[in-house]
């Protein structure tokens, strides 16, 4: 006797999943629970074919039935939405992207995150082609006030967490152009808040200028910054928009959906 084939009938696995998830997308786009006839109407399927799959899902949880016939999602998405955020990590989002930008521009691009009062190098891809001597390596700590990411972080603060930060570190500064009275700090802040971006005009390192656009997570915090490091005469502003492209691309990554532009 002839066995079946075990892909002869592929189709009602697929079909089930189909309208598993049209309904899962049906009670997504409403914040109130919602009617069996509802579902069904939206999704075109038969009352008992929509209530014999919702009912599947409410024993695995991805679906609530917070009175009869009434459905909404269920809190096992949440944790599996949760668990999948927690496994993001932005270094791992972030490196593909980098090296395409520093293909692009062939200059240094770094990955730093805010620890305390200063940002810390994760990541960074260079060549030795690009001219400029690399100081900081990863690891390596900088002052918020005198980088171009750093600047993002305090530019995300509130004034008076601003003004702390400020009485904590002094605003100690590391070259002749570094910012270290407060009030000046404010107005380079302001401007990083209605333009998204940041710069570092040889306030860290002389010789050596940077501009940042931040990495944002699915709740808008920002988590990273990405920067350019070049020779102070060959930083381009042209280099602008594919620095913001490549973070906004790394913060899709992480579950981001809004715009970089935080004016």
């Amino acid at each position: 006797m002839r066995r079946p084939h075990p892909d002869a009938h592929p189709t009602p696995t697929i079909q089930v999943l189909e309208r598993m998830f049209a309904l899962i997308d049906v009670l997504a786009s409403r914040e109130e629970p919602i009617s069996l006839k509802e579902i069904a109407e939206q999704t075109g399927l038969h009352p008992s074919t929509t209530h014999r799959i919702l009912n599947d899902l409410t024993l695995g949880r991805f679906v609530d039935r917070p009175e009869p016939g009434s459905y909404r999602l269920g809190m096992r998405l949440l944790e599996l939405g949760n668990l999948v955020k927690g496994r993001l990590d932005v270094r791992d989002a972030a490196l593909a992207p980098m090296r395409d930008l520093h293909r692009l521009i062939q200059q240094p691009v770094n990955l730093s995150v805010r620890q305390g009062d200063e940002i810390v190098y994760i990541e960074r891809t260079y060549s030795e082609r690009s001219g400029m001597q690399v100081v900081r390596a990863i690891g390596g700590r900088a002052p918020l006030h005198l980088t171009s990411t750093g600047k993002l972080f305090l530019a995300s603060d509130e004034l008076p967490r601003v003004r702390a930060y400020a009485t904590r570190t002094g605003l100690a500064g590391q070259t002749r152009n570094s910012i270290t009275q407060l009030p000046a700090l404010e107005r380079e802040l302001i401007r990083a808040r209605q333009s998204g971006v940041a710069h570092d005009n040889e306030e860290l390192e002389m010789g050596v200028r940077c501009m940042a656009a931040g990495i944002y997570d699915d709740q808008d915090k920002l988590v990273a910054g990405l920067s350019i490091s070049a020779p102070a005469d060959r930083l381009e502003d042209d280099w602008l928009p594919k620095l913001q492209h490549t973070a906004q691309e790394i913060s899709a990554a992480l579950g981001h959906t809004g715009s970089l532009a935080r004016g």
